[in-house]
């Protein structure tokens, strides 16, 4: 996988395969953080940070699984590396940002649990990507990510100064624009060509 440019790795990564929008993956996050904009961004940075070091992590866990001929542990060395991760900038995050801290809440160990971060491993193992495309990789898809997050609450903050059918509120018209949102990604499709 050489051949392809950390240009294309990133927009295919960010816009193009979203991983929210396109692949429905980080879907709890997506939902329970995306009702203000400031706490959208400090959750997309805190997930950009975790895909970056779980992909740094997961490439260098695959050579040496492949070195020592142990490919099948692959999952649940991806899943340590995150789980681990999480934990790093949760302590940070306590320390040094109390009130990010405590505006992310629950969401913030559920990112151990985002099946993002962990199809990030595993789709940039199976792509066979290099090291600096494995970054770029991880770069494009956090940026998606945050995208996403920024998006959907920019739209809910406004949906708050509107008149919303009773039938449509909370859930509903939650579920109604991440579908819209996501169909308006579609379009970016062409650009994978």
């Amino acid at each position: 996988m050489s051949d392809v440019s950390h240009w294309s790795i990133f927009i295919n990564a960010a816009l193009i395969n979203n991983f929210v929008l396109a692949y429905f993956l980080g879907i709890c996050p997506f939902f329970g953080v995306s009702s203000k904009v400031e706490t959208a961004i400090r959750m997309g940075g805190a997930v950009c940070f975790v895909m970056l070091v779980a992909s740094v992590c997961a490439f260098s866990i695959n050579k040496i699984l492949i070195w020592i001929d142990a490919p099948y542990l692959r999952l649940i060395s991806y899943i340590l590396v995150i789980a681990s991760t999480v934990q790093l900038v949760e302590m940070i995050l306590r320390k040094l940002s109390p009130g990010t801290f405590r505006a992310l809440g629950i969401f913030l160990p559920l990112i151990t649990t985002n099946c993002a971060i962990l199809g990030l491993a595993l789709f940039q193992t199976n792509k066979g990507y290099g090291f600096s495309q494995c970054v770029v990789y991880a770069l494009g898809a956090g940026v998606g990510f945050t995208i996403a997050l920024v998006l959907m609450a920019g739209v809910r903050e406004k949906l708050e100064l509107a008149e919303v059918p009773d039938l449509a509120k909370g859930t509903a018209v939650a579920l109604i624009v991440a579908g819209i949102l996501s169909m308006g990604f579609m379009g970016f499709a062409g650009l994978g060509a």
